[in-house]
Parts: C-alpha cells; sequence; structure tokens
C-alpha cells in the first residue's frame, strides 16, 4: 500500500522561507513523479510543481517559477518543495500526490495524481 506524507509546513511573514517534504512509502508506479498541489480557502486545487523521480526532471507553475524548488532523495524517497520569498498568497494547504512518469510528459492536472496525503499548512503573514 502506498503512503505519502507531507510535513514541514508552518507560519511565516512574507519574504521568508519554508521546506515541505513529502516521503512515499510502498510499491509506487515505476519510474513515477511527485506533485505538489495547493488548495487556498474558497479556491480549487492550483497545480505547483512536479518532479521525475528517475532523472530528476521539474515543471513549475508560473506563479512560483523563480521561487520554489523542488527536490528529490531517491535513497530516502523524499521529495522536498524549497519555498523562498514567500508572499501572502501562497497560503494554502499544500499537499503532494504521486503520478505515473511518461517520457516527454509532465502531469499537471489533479486528476492524474493519486496516492495524496494529507496535507501540511502554510500560511505567510504579511
Amino acid at each position: 500500500q502506498v503512503q505519502v506524507v507531507e510535513s514541514g509546513g508552518g507560519l511565516v511573514q512574507a519574504g521568508g522561507s519554508l521546506r515541505l517534504s513529502c516521503e512515499v512509502s510502498g510499491r509506487t508506479y515505476s519510474p513515477y513523479a511527485v506533485g505538489w498541489f495547493r488548495q487556498a480557502p474558497g479556491k480549487g486545487r492550483e497545480f505547483v510543481t512536479v518532479i521525475k523521480m528517475s532523472g530528476g526532471a521539474t515543471y513549475y507553475a508560473d506563479s512560483v517559477k523563480g521561487r520554489f524548488t523542488i527536490s528529490r532523495d531517491n535513497a530516502k524517497n523524499t521529495v522536498y518543495l524549497q519555498m523562498n520569498s514567500l508572499k501572502p498568497e501562497d497560503t494554502a494547504v499544500y499537499r503532494c500526490a504521486i503520478t505515473r512518469d511518461v517520457f516527454g510528459t509532465f502531469f499537471r492536472s489533479a486528476a492524474e495524481f493519486d496516492h495524496w496525503g494529507q496535507g501540511t499548512q502554510v500560511t505567510v503573514s504579511s
């Protein structure tokens, strides 16, 4: 059974940084990719970024490009999301999930992902 567990959220002032972690365990797709999504109160789920565990290729939403960095540690089956220059509009529940790694494709729709974590709250104060 696949388990996905996020950690690392919290409260930070605007301009600050946080690092989220997403640990994956169990038998997953092979190869697979890990994506981060976020959902702010009253808004829909928004794609943030995705990383292919084999090779490390990444894709970012325009809203976070240049501020957020996704990385992986295959030995630990863990993906990290380093968030810098945080803005109040980054406030949301952040969740990670896994998807198939298809050559030449970066999945960005939540419907393409499964085995979601429980989420971690990120709050950025102004």
